[in-house]
């Protein structure tokens, strides 16, 4: 081997070590679902620009990231399929078909339970997750739950499913271990996203038909109402703050985010949301938030030191989900 090759042998070495060395430092990718254009917008969370958009099946509602975050699933609903997608490589890992109408889901904290809410066709689904199987989900319990049941939440023990019914107003609870509904009760108007505090004693209700959020004592044999809480017009989407102390809530309507202390259940802060907030990641820096600013098309990153916009990039049509593996705690 003579001088020139082995030099350059030596040169494509260390640009492979350099490349790989970036890949390795890079952030990983932020991704946006837009429901209308039945895709992914995937954006680079250092440029923040659109780097590819990547195919789903019809009206994609909901993003999910497993508690393993080995896959960011979304939820197809027209399409009856889920995509589950690498968070890292922003890669399809592969689809499931079959599973009807899938709006929002849930994995229980124990990963035994996945739990879909068909909007537009009326019921729960309760699957068991064989997550060696070919196909993972395994249908347990198929529950009626109408009119319109739009989003779920799991208790820290995996025993409690809560579900908003969005165009009765009513909350249900169903009970995991037989599989049944344990209570149900009419709340505000047009009950969108559901929050259980950490302790598991008070469920949070955004009330998109309204401009408040209803907190509820859920520790008895029936949940008591603890508050009515102005937020702001249309009430929809929680992000805990991580900290187990607040968490946030997109006002649709009102185009502004509220943070909620929940010790005292009080609003303490508030923050732009133009377009149309809807669903929310917050960044581990814990004052990047980022919003898929529905109606305007874009997803928005707001400072919520200064309490402004910083940027804001343009994604596809109707942007919903929004979620990062690179996120602060939930």
């Amino acid at each position: 081997m003579n001088l020139l090759t082995l030099t350059l042998r030596r040169s494509l070495a260390l640009v492979a070590c350099a490349v790989a060395g970036l890949a390795q430092a890079a952030s990983p990718p932020i991704f946006v679902l837009n429901s209308l254009d039945a895709d992914i917008s995937v954006i680079d969370a250092d440029t923040f620009t659109q780097i590819k958009r990547i195919p789903t099946g019809k009206e994609p509602h909901h993003l999910y990231l497993t508690p393993d975050e080995k896959s960011l699933i979304v939820a197809n609903a027209l399409g009856d399929s889920l995509t589950f997608i690498n968070p890292v490589t922003a890669e399809v890992q592969r689809t499931l078909r079959g599973i009807a109408d899938p709006y929002h889901l849930r994995f229980s904290p124990d990963m035994k339970w996945f739990i879909t809410a068909a909007n537009r066709l009326n019921h729960v689904d309760l699957y068991h997750w064989l997550p060696l199987e070919t196909n993972p989900l395994k249908l347990i319990k198929r529950i009626e739950a109408p009119e319109t049941p739009s989003h779920l939440y799991i208790d820290s023990k995996s025993t409690l499913l809560y579900v908003s019914i969005q165009d009765s107003d009513e909350l249900m609870v169903i009970d995991l271990n037989t599989q049944t509904p344990r209570w149900k009760i009419k709340v505000g108007k047009m009950p969108a996203d559901i929050y259980l505090t950490p302790d598991d004693k008070h469920i949070l209700v955004a009330l998109t038909g309204d401009k408040l959020v209803e907190i509820y004592d859920v520790t008895g044999a029936q949940p008591k109402l603890v508050k009515r809480l102005p937020t702001g017009n249309g009430a929809h989407s929680f992000r805990a703050w991580g900290d187990k102390r607040h968490v946030l809530v997109s006002n649709r309507a009102g185009n502004t985010i509220s943070k909620i202390d929940l010790q005292g259940f009080a609003v303490v802060d508030q923050f732009p949301g133009p377009g149309g907030p809807d669903d929310m990641e917050l960044l581990p820096d814990g004052k990047t938030l980022l919003v898929g600013s529905r109606w305007a098309g874009k997803l928005t990153m707001i400072d919520t030191k200064t309490r402004k916009v910083v940027k804001q990039v343009k994604v596809g049509k109707s942007p919903h989900g929004v979620w990062t593996l690179n996120h602060a705690p939930r």
